[in-house]
């Protein structure tokens, strides 16, 4: 995208929002010309919409939509109200943001079918015994691409008056900060356009959508857009109390930033505390959040938001999972480790003694915002720990981000700026999200090139006691590991490996083992590791910077060689 300048108002949203009520309001009111889009397709093709859908099908459909849109994005002073469907088409969500403000009008699947009701005849979602039922499942797989509109009112209690004077106000609000925004802040997954991510919106853009089986969820990363998160809960048409599992640091510096938020929206907030630490991801500390939930009466129509780092992200997911067969999970990760790995992807757990996340579930969240302001207040050894899992997607998946840190340098690259740091989160975020949207359950072996570096972190953690040694700096330890397997089997040339070790000690992480270590015990930790296939590992290697191979044959003793050239007390 270029230059924004919104010139006209388009209103999106699921049909019976009030679209075309209230659209007329405000295009009188602001001396506008009022368009029905759908009624431009039907002057062009000449014949109503069902006809063409009928005759033509859905596709020939979405050209004429497409190219009435493209019409209407030349003009000016236009309150364009569009069909339910004209988010799914990148082409129209593009001419969308590029000539006006995008507003989505919401309301509840049942506020939706009441108002729909005399027109059961002709609207064949409406038939059968819960229409509710049938709109909330179309509205779950379009939700995405409504979330993301510069702005979002929930229409249920208000009159279309109410809803104008509303829409007016965001009119006022937003166009001069979006009269010379840039558009396109962060590009799509790696080596794509943006064809199918999510269009633009008042502070920061979706970096992107990640596709999931239950539903897509888009992932928003910007400086300071905690302030969104009320309103776009909203935007998912989530009603009831939000439960906050917090981590209670977290919850100390920005807990009053988070409820505002929601205040603002309507949004009433429950924090329920945890403690820091890795200890905590325990079903212990399950039990007692159940409890809570239990007290407080928590209902289905509640949500969850996991408020942390990846401890309180995968605790919070894995209770949100759980009670009551399942609760609405928003993730707000707090730390840069969390931002780009664990609160992406769906995967959520709680740790057993003998090892890291044997229980959980895959149950992806609605979204996941991320506010790279948060991490200024990150001690400097959990940033520093958190810049090995995008130096890890770097390794595996991006050979020219790598390059560029390399040029860079680590000091200067993870400097936190509102500028630079949201679009290299972004960046980062966007690569886990196109494994996991292609592989969600592990299932082709894609997604677990993402475990590069956690075999022997992993183990590493438990050997060690869980907590006493950075989630991140286990992984660093751990790719160095990975990196001199692959050379030992003769995958990786011995260049490329130093380059990965350097660029981990580069950015402050650990590329050894820590003292009195004994690789036989990480050895056998390895074998409890969730990977383990046929009773043997299986490992993630490098064949050369962007490209991975999984392979079942490395040899204990092998991989025993290697630990002992991390030992600390022992000279390479």
């Amino acid at each position: 995208m270029g230059m924004r300048k919104p010139r006209n108002i388009y209103l999106i949203g699921f049909s019976g929002t009030g679209k075309s009520t209230v659209g007329p309001v405000v295009a009188r009111r602001l001396g506008f010309e009022f368009v029905d889009l759908d009624a431009q397709i039907e002057r062009t093709a000449g014949r109503p919409v069902p006809e063409i859908f009928q005759t033509e099908g859905e596709d020939a459909f979405r050209r004429y939509e497409t190219e009435a849109l493209r019409r209407l994005a030349a003009r000016d002073r236009l309150v364009v109200a569009t069909g339910g469907g004209v988010v799914l088409r990148p082409e129209n969500r593009r001419l969308m943001a590029e000539s006006g403000l995008v507003i989505c009008l919401e309301a509840q699947p049942e506020t939706i079918a009441r108002r729909l009701e005399t027109l059961a005849t002709t609207r064949p979602l409406l038939a059968g015994p819960d229409p509710a039922a049938r709109i909330a499942g179309l509205k779950e797989y379009r939700q995405p691409f409504y979330a993301t509109a510069d702005w979002v009112i929930q229409t249920d209690l208000l009159s279309p008056e109410e809803v104008a004077a509303e829409l007016i106000r965001a009119w006022e609000l937003l166009r001069p900060r979006l009269d010379s925004a840039e558009g396109g802040l962060f590009g799509g997954w790696p080596g794509e356009g943006r064809e199918g991510l999510a269009p633009y919106c008042p502070d920061t853009e979706a970096s992107c959508v990640v596709r999931s089986s239950t539903g897509n969820y888009p992932v928003y990363v910007g400086w300071g857009n905690l302030a969104e998160l009320g309103w776009r809960i909203r935007s998912l048409g989530l009603g009831g109390r939000a439960w906050v599992i917090a981590d209670r640091t977290v919850w100390d510096a920005w807990g009053q930033r988070l409820q505002t938020s929601l205040a603002a929206a309507r949004v009433e907030g429950r924090p329920l505390p945890v403690e820091p630490g890795e200890e905590h991801k325990s079903l212990a500390e399950a039990e007692r959040l159940y409890g809570e939930l239990s007290r407080g009466r928590a209902e289905r129509q509640d949500i969850i938001i996991a408020f942390g780092g990846g401890v309180v992200g995968d605790l919070g997911g894995f209770v949100a999972a759980t009670y009551l067969r399942g609760l609405p999970l928003i993730q707000v990760p707090t730390s840069l480790l969390a931002m780009v790995d664990a609160a992406v992807g769906g995967k959520v757990a709680v740790n057993l003694p003998v090892a890291k996340n044997l229980v959980g579930a895959f149950y992806p969240p609605r979204l996941v915002l991320a506010d790279t302001e948060l991490l200024t207040t990150l001690p400097t050894g959990e940033l520093t720990a958190g810049w090995a899992e995008v130096i890890k997607h770097a390794v595996i998946l991006d050979p020219d981000l790598f390059e560029q840190f390399r040029r860079v340098g680590g000091r200067a690259a993870t400097r936190l700026d509102p500028e630079t740091t949201p679009k290299l989160v972004g960046r980062s975020v966007a690569i886990k999200a196109r494994v996991v949207s292609e592989d969600e359950h592990e299932r082709t072996g894609l997604r677990m090139v993402l475990n590069f570096g956690h075999t022997v972190g992993h183990a590493l953690e438990a050997v060690l006691g869980f907590g006493r040694i950075r989630h991140g700096e286990a992984v660093a330890i751990g790719m160095v590991a990975a990196t001199r397997l692959s050379v030992a089997m003769g995958l990786l040339d011995t260049e490329a490996a130093n380059q990965v070790e350097g660029l981990l000690a580069d950015f402050g992480l650990p590329v050894r083992l820590p003292p009195g270590v004994d690789p036989a015990a990480i050895i056998d930790r390895i074998y409890y590791d969730k990977k383990v296939a046929g009773g043997r590992p299986r490992w993630v290697l490098l064949q050369r910077i962007g490209e991975t191979v999984i392979r079942s044959d490395v040899p204990d003793s092998l991989v025993f060689d290697v630990l002992n050239t991390l030992r600390t007390n022992e000279k390479d």
